[in-house]
């Protein structure tokens, strides 16, 4: 039977090797098809940790994922496939041009010949990077990166995609770049998973979120109920309602 989750997860744990405490300390929760979900919380509180183990880079302690109806225990093979990954770093060839780095990930992708060509053009002119295609990356500037960084996970045009930070640091102008861009690739029907530091952002861009502080879910739902169930002015003001005001290093 056909599901209307993309994601589904439930108790799942990870412990790191010498640490005191969970990094995800027994999380359920599930992403509908089609959704922009945003999982928000302060430094340390286990985003990174979840996304990583929802894309198969790393192993849970305990709990289950599935994806598309797919355990990623059991299927991580085909779930890789249908997934594409935009990492909170950069993870590009900084020696090699932009064009040489599209290249090499493409053929990863299984993506080759005049197709690859098409796409790696089209991309480089949707991010406004094709009259920089044959300079090095070492020599972009960190908009342009977070840019190629991005087309870097999307050329395989995944059913999932996830973001960890994927607008941090840059200017106003490739962030906005970027979220256009998303909107646009979720009205297509590409399910998106994004993490964040940005509350208005987070607000403007998820159908979806969910507030995660020392390992633990705290709350989810849509932006707006939240914001009318809690009697706050925004999601920033029920993101420290939760979270607290104390620093995070």
């Amino acid at each position: 039977m056909e599901t209307r989750e993309s994601i589904k997860v439930e108790n799942l744990i990870k412990i790191y090797k010498g640490s005191t405490a969970p990094a995800v300390n027994s999380i359920s929760f599930s992403v509908d098809k089609g959704s922009i979900f945003g999982l928000l919380g302060p430094n340390g509180a286990g985003k990174t940790t979840t996304i990583s183990i929802l894309c198969g880079l790393i192993k849970p302690t305990s709990g289950t994922v599935h994806i598309h109806g797919l355990s990623l225990e059991k299927k991580a093979g085909e779930i890789k496939k249908i997934i594409g990954v935009v990492p909170q770093e950069i993870a590009l060839y900084p020696t090699l041009t932009a064009y040489e780095n599209l290249q090499y990930i493409g053929n990863m992708y299984g993506l080759k010949g005049d197709v690859l060509k098409e796409k790696i053009r089209h991309y480089l002119d949707i991010f406004g990077l094709e009259k920089n295609a044959k300079k090095r990356v070492e020599t972009y500037s960190g908009g342009m990166k977070r840019r190629l960084n991005l087309i870097a996970g999307i050329m395989h045009e995944p059913k999932i995609l996830f973001l960890d930070e994927p607008t941090v640091g840059i200017d106003v102008q490739s962030r906005t770049v970027i979220t256009e861009f998303l909107h646009k690739m979720n009205k297509q029907g590409t399910t998106i998973i994004y993490t964040s530091h940005l509350m208005e952002e987070a607000e403007n861009l998820c159908s979806h979120i969910a507030i995660i502080d020392e390992g633990h879910i705290k709350i989810s739902g849509t932006p707006e109920n939240l914001i009318r169930e809690h009697s706050v002015e925004n999601i920033e003001k029920l993101f420290l309602k939760l979270t607290g005001k104390k620093l995070r290093d």
